[in-house]
């Protein structure tokens, strides 16, 4: 059963980190280009971050460099996403999507992707 499952998002404070997962299961996560999109209450979903199948080439959202790094490791397989110095704007479902295609550059939420996984809630609060 191929599946894409988030974990580690919950609650924390203004300057707190956490590390989101993103689980891979039933495809090889080698050949796979996956991305974070975020989705908060009343607002369009937008891209995180991604990270390419060929190269790990990493590509980040402004609201985002500096703060937040993805990485993968194909042998488990999972893709995470490390959230430094976190914001209440972040607050927000995170979701990570996978595409066959090697992307250049960070792509709109409104793509076709070949999986999504269910999400994982993030809230940012004192």
């Amino acid at each position: 059963q191929v599946q894409l499952v988030e974990s580690g998002g919950g609650l924390v404070q203004p300057g707190g980190s956490l590390r989101l997962s993103c689980a891979a299961s039933g495809f090889t996560l080698d050949y796979y280009t996956i991305i974070w999109f975020r989705q908060a209450p009343g607002k369009e979903r937008e891209g995180v971050s991604c990270i390419s199948s060929s190269d790990d080439s990493t590509y980040y959202a402004d609201s985002v460099k500096g703060r937040f790094t993805i990485s993968r490791d194909n042998a488990i397989p999972t893709v995470y996403l490390q959230m430094n110095n976190l914001k209440p704007e972040d607050t927000a479902v995170y979701y990570c999507a996978a595409t066959s295609a090697d992307l250049e550059a960070l792509p709109p939420p409104t793509g076709k992707y070949d999986y999504w996984g269910q999400g994982t809630q993030v809230t940012v609060s004192s």
